[in-house]
């Protein structure tokens, strides 16, 4: 077994108190225990928090928003500006816990953690500009001005894979908004979240404010649950599936509360006659095949006008064959395929693949699990081509399966093609490959026709997006933003003030009241 010591001390792991090096063998509810899902050993373990932990958590939190609101914006930036750098001093090793911990590859897990800096930097400016307005007012003598202030203590719930992004989405932001954070990770994912965690911390404590970064690690019972329920949380910002966020918007919409949810996706990428197949069978192979398949921006749905069909299944075919020889440990480099995450996932990604075939789907590639005896203990499977059938009826397309399987229909005009990618229930990312200015305004209409989605890109696939948009998807996706354009304003409550300098008392609307 790797020792894997070396690297849990550089990241400040071992010394810290909810770090167990070995976990017990029978599972519990005490400590939560990391496993490697491309070899199934186990890594190490986080002391659970409990109800009275979360309750010492909570009042933290609330003390610590008190004194955090009242530091002016800039300052709170150089905060964030220092996090991004301890952030930019670790990459390398969190990049390879991220890889150990949820099996992406070493260029993913990096990428990571390079959207943690680059988020940082974002953040930086965005405190020295938080705006307002002023607007003009009827009455003489009086300005009427719009501010935005903090919010409170921010809860945040995020996924296995991307365990630290997204975290750092919302913690940067919110943070430079005034607001402490209260950070729910996945169970699958402990450690990154405490070592990433405990990095934050540092830098609070010594910039004066230790308490802006909380973490809470348990079930759902013990810490989900109360934490979506809490009236001391005005925002929850929850990532995951979309039976989740409908459990999480109704909770926090009980109370009263605001929610931000970044749900499922079923992302598709249209080709029409006049793509160029150099850049689109690249960007479908990443989409399709990267993180293997379980990211919510994954490519799952391809639809190919006619005339390209047998010629672009057999470009892809051709693709995947070099892939299939570098699946593999994520940590080695050279490897572009790494595990699913757990054995659940491999059975979803089986299930999918037997009702596509029942549906009349026919399997251009994989639809296997790899059995290799270099891989055993590690949760591989192929990438999957499946080709719909003529009637284009494929019902499993509709479902997400997190897993790289890449469906695959045809189409004749471009409204048949547009009418296809916007039949699924969700909608994250889109994108179009084409050379025709028609075409692509056509995707891209600005009367809501084209793309349902909250990201449709032209020439470029559905993953990868970078953190200076806005990222987020409609329907049952949930409809939040976060990141970058004015994704910020979820974080702040807004006011509207009426400054009346005319010594005299005058109402709206011409209303006089003697």
């Amino acid at each position: 077994m790797p020792n894997h010591t070396p690297l849990f001390k550089r990241l400040g792991l071992v010394n810290h108190p909810r770090f167990v090096a070995k976990p017990p063998a029978q599972p519990g509810t005490t400590i939560i225990t990391s496993h490697n899902p491309a070899t199934g050993q186990t890594l190490a373990g986080v002391r659970a928090d409990t109800r009275a932990s979360y309750a010492r958590t909570l009042d933290t939190a609330e003390r610590a928003f008190r004194s955090w609101r009242s530091v002016p914006a800039p300052v709170r930036g150089q905060l964030i500006r220092a996090l991004g750098d301890a952030f930019r001093a670790h990459k390398a090793d969190l990049g390879m816990l991220v890889s150990l911990e949820v099996g992406k590859i070493i260029a993913e897990g990096q990428g990571e953690i390079q959207e943690i800096v680059d988020i940082a930097d974002f953040a930086v400016g965005l405190s020295r500009q938080l705006p307002g307005h002023v607007f003009p007012s009827e009455r003489a003598g009086h300005r009427i001005i719009e501010q935005w202030l903090p919010l409170g203590p921010i809860g945040v719930i995020s996924a296995f894979n991307f365990p630290a992004a997204v975290w750092a989405w919302n913690a940067t932001l919110a943070a430079v908004c005034g607001n402490p954070i209260i950070w729910k990770p996945s169970l699958l994912a402990p450690l990154t979240a405490l070592a990433c965690n405990a990095i934050a911390t540092r830098v609070a404590a010594d910039h004066g404010h230790p308490d802006i970064f909380q973490l809470l690690l348990g079930t759902d019972e013990e810490i989900a649950k109360p934490l979506v329920a809490d009236k001391r949380l005005p925002l929850i910002s929850a990532t995951g599936s979309t039976r989740m966020g409908r459990a999480v918007g109704q909770a926090v919409a009980a109370r009263l509360g605001r929610s931000l949810l970044e749900l499922g996706g079923n992302n598709a990428v249209i080709l029409a006659p006049d793509a160029d197949l150099k850049l689109a069978i690249p960007s479908i192979v990443f989409g399709a095949v990267g993180t293997a398949g379980q990211r919510c921006t994954t490519t799952r749905r391809l639809i190919v006008h006619e005339k390209l069909a047998n010629k672009v299944c057999t470009s892809l075919v051709n693709a995947y064959a070099q892939v299939m020889t570098k699946i593999g440990d994520p940590t080695r480099p050279g490897t572009l395929v790494g595990p699913l995450i757990n054995a659940h996932a491999v059975a979803s990604f089986e299930h999918a693949v037997a009702a596509a075939r029942a549906q009349g789907g026919t399997i251009l590639a994989g639809g296997a699990r790899v059995k290799r005896p270099s891989l055993k203990g590690g949760h591989y499977v192929q990438p999957t081509i499946i080709r719909a059938p003529a009637t284009n009826k494929l019902p499993i397309a509709q479902e997400e399966t997190f897993a790289p399987i890449l469906y695959i229909f045809t189409y004749k005009t471009t409204q048949q093609a547009i009418d296809i990618q916007n039949s699924v229930p969700v909608g994250l990312s889109s994108a179009m490959f084409t050379e025709s200015y028609r075409t692509a305004e056509a995707f891209l209409n600005n009367d809501g026709s084209g793309s349902d989605c909250g990201i449709a890109n032209i020439n470029c696939g559905t993953s990868g997006a970078e953190i200076g948009g806005a990222f987020g998807g409609e329907k049952e996706t949930g409809g939040g933003r976060e990141s970058g354009s004015d994704s910020w304003k979820i974080y702040m409550r807004r006011q509207t003030s009426t400054l009346n300098f005319s010594g005299s008392i005058q109402l709206a609307q011409g209303i006089t009241f003697q």
